[in-house]
């Protein structure tokens, strides 16, 4: 029987976060106490935010539902261990759609971990080789999260550096955001001994420190931590947005699905091409009378401030046929990319010729 009220509590809703009913015999039977007790403890956890859902019946019974908020949750030791191992195998590869979120989850779970499951984690995550996309290097989840625990807490932050030309430095910053690319972590912060923003990649970043020293967060330049960091690492921290204007001759769908996010969404756009049948003797018209066809496809506008290179590369790995509408850079860009790949295409072909 369990006589402690607090330890209880806890004990029911660790029964309760399990997806099933309870009736209310079972229950008072597992904390060895009287339904009357039972139905006590309920309405305390209600009061503490617990959406407890109750069912009319012979025994009644009860289950946790979704509420408004997110309440606390009562994990035992292999939930714990699951969630960490999980989090920091993600968080560790900046896998895309794993971002700084996540990685505060990590910190407070961590935080609060006894050191026998901190262990079992560690020595799990070690035993295992996750299979990730992209080539970003692997980061300790400890740098995330103590960088995490810095930027929701507003502490300043300081480690050592290695710069892309092997420079080492220490570097003492009042943390803004992380950024995950999808490949690679960034941190987004204020060098306070530069006295201006600067970005640093994690994966470079050696025994970070929380000072504890709090601070005030300045505004940003561009507003968005994301939208700097993509100005600076294309070199261009004061680019200006150009608007692109490009038709696919694929579906919107199959676009969308290998587009970068930040290049937009693809609508459906049927254009009208001259039809070829009169000449080979006949085809598939669309029955309009005009010698038209209707080919599927898609058209995505909308604007950027990234490199006209960094684009036409991002548009021809799609795998889609596609024209550019405009701006006119753009359209040059990817005639000479395009030429400049032929050549290279064609360069090993003229040493061999067709043969025959």
């Amino acid at each position: 029987m369990t006589t402690d009220t607090p330890a209880r509590l806890l004990q029911l809703l660790s029964l309760l976060q399990t997806p099933r009913e309870w009736p209310g015999g079972e229950l008072a039977g597992r904390l060895g106490v009287s339904r009357r007790t039972v139905r006590r403890d309920i309405d305390r956890l209600r009061d503490l935010g617990y959406p407890v859902q109750a069912t009319m019946g012979s025994d009644g019974g009860y289950r946790l539902v979704a509420g408004k908020a997110m309440p606390p949750l009562v994990l035992d030791d292999e939930e714990a261990v699951a969630i960490a191992v999980g989090l920091r195998a993600g968080a560790g590869h900046a896998l895309e759609g794993v971002d700084e979120a996540s990685v505060r989850a990590l910190a407070k779970l961590e935080q609060v971990l006894p050191a026998r499951l901190r262990h079992r984690v560690s020595t799990l995550q070690a035993a295992t080789t996750p299979l990730t996309s992209g080539d970003g290097a692997s980061i300790a989840p400890e740098t995330l999260t103590v960088m995490a625990s810095t930027v929701a807490g507003q502490e300043r932050l300081r480690f050592a550096y290695r710069a892309k030309d092997g420079t080492e430095s220490r570097r003492l910053t009042e943390p803004y955001r992380l950024v995950s690319t999808g490949r690679r972590w960034y941190l987004v912060a204020y060098d306070l001994d530069r006295q201006d923003w600067r970005t640093f990649r994690v994966d470079r970043v050696r025994e970070p420190f929380a000072t504890g020293a709090r601070f005030t967060p300045r505004e940003l330049p561009t507003g968005s931590a994301a939208e700097y960091l993509r100005r600076s690492i294309h070199g261009r921290p004061d680019a200006r947005d150009y608007e692109y204007d490009v038709t696919f001759e694929a579906p919107a769908e199959l676009v969308a699905a290998r587009l970068p996010a930040w290049l937009g969404t693809p609508t459906p756009h049927h254009p009208h091409h001259p039809h070829d049948g009169d000449q080979n003797g006949g085809g598939n018209g669309d029955g309009n009378g005009n010698g038209e066809v209707r080919k599927e496809g898609c058209r995505l506008r909308g604007s950027t401030s990234d490199p006209v290179e960094w684009v036409a590369v991002r548009l021809a790995m799609l795998g889609y046929e596609f024209s550019v509408r405009e701006p006119r850079e753009l359209i040059d860009c990817v005639r000479e990319l395009g030429g400049r790949l032929e050549r290279a295409a064609s360069a090993e072909g003229g040493n061999g010729g067709a043969g025959g």
